[in-house]
């Protein structure tokens, strides 16, 4: 008796068998990404299977490129849906749950051709209905699945589905749906996984490369900087960290990694997108269809070249052996055999390659990486131009540090990270150092030196007055401000030390009667040698020059004449001043009249006030006749007075405005 849940045949489930692309190449950048390329060999009707993670898909369908290796045609491209299982279901005519039995399943594809063959008899027909027939007792385990088929010959027949040997779903269609629906299923079992299937057309084998970019853990690089005796230049020593987080193992692939940022970034092409459509409402009258307005070829051409991608995915680097870590030291000579720490004996197998701004390293043997694991490769060991020295900066405190400027003499880019700096037979201390082209120098600080103690006295001059310009009645002065810092290095070691102080730029300040051994972005550097058990005094000068603007009739005249003695003015520029300054002196002085005269007139309206006062007291009282004539001779006198002064104020008046006029004339006549 069949089991209580779906079986479904093999005749009704035969799906073709995925074929394997292995991994052959990996490219790891520094920006997140990892180039794959795929091959394999498919047979005419074959299907590669390649699986990723949902969230890597964008990543992928941007990138992909499908070929034959020889140039054959390969055929489609398809993948699974962006959409939830259950969505993806929905589109089904039937459902295939965990406990549903097999009548229950035909019965949901009533009407359907069914074939059944129960021992030598086959027979065919339509599926009228199916059901679970359980016995009186409610026992389950003696339930039977029947089906109810309309035959070819028009009866209606009952048929017990356990007596049957094979069941097969006659509709070629509603069989490509139920492998499509068992497909679904298996592929939901994976979880996060998406898949996309090469297909191959036509006749005969297909080589076919699959490669494509998606999201891998960025490769790290670490060096070892071994100092070696004085005849010979240090050796360093740099090793890639990969990290396989792909899914799957790296089986002795051709790996690269490369230094350099290109610009790369995410495009949602996996999740459907859909645009809400307007309406267009028919005419009674007559259909009227809406218009579509084409684009023109010119604009077309010109966007599409605009959006079409420059570069294909890199092809593989030219493999080469490199020299052996013996031939490096010449004549065989190990790392041990200079003193100190012996470096690494693997030799690095690589050969680099510039790609524009980046740099490849590619290892000449392939790698076996496992899903989950790392790996250390050597991809440098050569001598480099190396010269010790200190390095300070005022943030450091009291001590340099002791530092390395590495000359990058490798003809390769180094990538940024860290190194270990071993001297002297021990460890010494570690840096970072950025990316490093060819050609390039660095310094890097791996340590305090406390033989060494610095400390800075800063010293400011008066400003001092350069040039003077006047134009328009502006007098713009450019003057200068001098600061001195000095750097007091003490040296409490035996032997002499070469010292780079890093200055660190002022925005206006410029250095005077010095020049730096290197400047930087945002700082200067100096060299200084300080003999053994000595002292020495570096002192920075520099000098900000500013402008400082002044309105030449704002100026006092004292402030004029001190410009007046000011060595920075020419002879032609001094007259000019004495002009203004005797002009302004006449004004100050018809100023002064103009204060004497209101000072006058506001002592004589007083006085005429008090006299009506005293008239309007004494006008009604006897025998004070005489006195209030006296009063009113005294008003006369006043009124008279005033008159007088009222006319010289206003040739006053008249005479400080010619006076300003002239003045103005001469500010804006001055020019040097």
């Amino acid at each position: 008796m069949l089991r209580h849940i779906l079986l479904i045949p093999a005749a009704l489930a035969v799906t073709t068998a995925a074929a394997d692309l292995p991994i052959q190449q990996v490219i790891l950048y520094k920006h997140g990404v990892g180039f794959f390329e795929r091959s394999g060999e498919l047979k005419p009707g074959e299907t590669a299977r390649l699986d990723f993670k949902a969230a890597d898909m964008n990543d992928v369908l941007k990138s992909l490129t499908i070929a034959g290796r020889n140039g054959e045609i390969v055929g489609g491209v398809r993948y699974d849906a962006s959409e939830p299982l259950a969505k993806r279901l929905e589109d089904f005519p039937f459902t295939a749950g965990a406990e549903m039995s097999l009548a229950a399943f035909l019965d949901q594809v009533k009407g359907a051709r069914l074939e059944l063959r129960t021992g030598a008899e086959t027979v065919a027909g339509s599926i009228v209905g199916a059901r679970l027939d359980k016995p009186a007792n409610g026992d389950r385990a003696a339930a039977r699945e029947l089906v109810v088929l309309l035959t070819d010959s028009g009866d209606l027949r009952t048929f017990d589905l356990s007596a049957a040997t094979a069941v097969k779903l006659v509709d070629p269609k509603l069989q490509t749906k139920l492998r499509d629906y068992l497909a679904l299923l298996s592929g939901a079992r994976s979880g996060d996984r998406r898949s996309i299937y090469i297909d191959v057309q036509g006749q005969g084998t297909r080589d076919v490369v699959a490669s494509y970019m998606t999201p891998a853990a960025v490769w790290k690089s670490t060096y070892r900087l071994l100092f070696a005796p004085k005849e010979t230049e240090p050796m360093l020593e740099g090793w890639a960290i990969v990290d396989n987080t792909s899914g799957e193992d790296w089986n002795n692939v051709k790996l690269s990694v490369v230094s350099g940022r290109p610009i790369s970034f995410i495009t949602e092409l996996y999740q459907p997108r859909y645009v809400d459509r307007p309406r267009a409402e028919l005419a009674e009258n007559r259909p009227t269809a809406p218009v579509l307005f084409e684009g023109t070829l010119e604009s077309a051409a010109k966007d599409v070249a605009r959006a079409a991608p420059r570069a294909a995915a890199p092809s593989p680097p030219q493999m080469a052996a490199r020299q052996q870590v013996a031939a490096a030291y010449g004549g065989g000579a190990s790392l041990g055999a200079l003193g100190g720490v012996p470096g690494s004996t693997i030799a690095p197998d690589t050969e680099g390659r510039d790609l524009g701004e980046l740099f490849e390293y590619g290892f000449s043997t392939p790698v076996t990486v496992k899903q989950g694991e790392s790996a250390m490769l050597p991809f440098l060991n050569q001598h480099v131009k190396t010269r010790k020295l200190l390095i300070y900066s005022e943030n450091f405190g009291l001590h340099p540090m002791n530092a390395a400027e590495v000359v990058n003499s490798t003809g390769k880019t180094l990538d940024g990270g860290p190194i270990t700096v071993y001297d002297a037979g021990v460890y010494a201390g570690e840096a970072l150092v950025e990316t490093l082209k060819a050609g390039d120098k660095r310094l890097i600080g791996y340590g305090v030196d406390l033989g060494a103690r610095i400390s800075t006295l800063w010293d400011s001059a008066k400003a001092n007055v350069r040039e003077v310009h006047f134009n328009r009645g502006v007098l713009t002065t450019r003057n200068s401000a001098q600061e001195t810092k000095t750097y007091t290095i003490k040296n409490v070691d035996a032997t002499p030390k070469t010292v780079v102080i890093e200055h660190r730029q002022r925005p206006g300040y410029k250095l005077v009667d010095l020049k730096p051994s290197e400047t930087t972005a945002d700082s200067y550097r100096f060299e200084v040698k300080v003999a053994a058990n000595g002292t020495e005094a570096f002192k920075v000068r520099e000098e900000r020059v500013y402008d400082e603007t002044i309105s030449v009739s704002n100026l006092s005249s004292n402030l004029i004449a001190d410009w007046t003695q000011n060595q920075a003015l020419s002879a032609a520029a001094r007259q000019q001043l004495d002009q203004i300054l005797q002009k302004k002196g006449d004004i100050a002085k018809v100023d002064a009249q103009l204060k004497q005269i209101q000072a006058d007139m506001t002592g004589i309206t007083q006085d005429q006030d008090r006299l009506r006062r005293n008239i309007d007291s004494l006008r009604n009282v006897a025998g004070q006749q005489d006195q209030v004539q006296n009063y009113a001779r005294q008003l006369a006198a006043g009124e008279t007075k005033l008159a007088g002064l009222r006319d010289n104020d206003s040739e006053q008046r008249r005479k400080k405005a010619a006076l300003e006029a002239d003045l103005n004339g001469l500010m804006d006549k001055m020019q040097f």
